[in-house]
């Protein structure tokens, strides 16, 4: 099974990510964590990304907070499918984040995901990797027929109190 890197710009960025990693071992899904930033550590960051492939990834998920240039940085030196994670931070509540992940010229896409959204952006990294791997599929065909449940029960639960 192909891994999947998580790169964030600064460990700041952990509380966040930790819910696409605790995503990713519940599904099995083996991955790579790293800090690497898009200004201080360019360099590592490029030969990260410049490398995933060969490296047995299958994707890469990039978070960071204010000007996030990480995801598109990342994207700029791989083929991989990038997603992007645009984290909450006190300045503009992650507003900017999120519009300098999503704003990518085109030909270098980023998949980005809502801001803090870690927990999706390790769903949509499982399902790029569930294209070619039938295990996973089943994985998150299960996931989503337990969330229905779930939801279900609430509606039950609602409609007793109220109707």
């Amino acid at each position: 099974m192909k891994k999947i890197g998580i790169v964030m710009g600064s460990d700041s960025d952990l509380p966040v990510v930790e819910k696409a990693i605790n995503t990713l071992k519940e599904f099995g899904v083996p991955y790579e964590v790293h800090v690497y930033s898009a200004h201080r550590t360019p360099k590592e960051a490029s030969d990260f990304a410049a490398n995933a492939r060969s490296s047995g990834f299958g994707a890469i998920i990039a978070a960071a907070g204010m000007a996030a240039h990480l995801a598109g940085a990342i994207a700029a030196n791989t083929t991989l499918p990038v997603i992007g994670i645009p984290c909450k931070s006190t300045n503009l509540d992650g507003l900017d984040a999120l519009l300098s992940t999503v704003m990518m010229p085109s030909g270098i896409p980023v998949a980005t995901v809502a801001i803090d959204g870690a927990k999706n952006a390790a769903l949509l990294a499982i399902q790029i990797l569930a294209v070619t791997d039938e295990v996973l599929a089943k994985k998150l065909d299960e996931q989503r027929s337990e969330g229905a449940k779930q939801a279900l029960a609430k509606n039950k639960a609602v409609e007793e109190k109220f109707n």
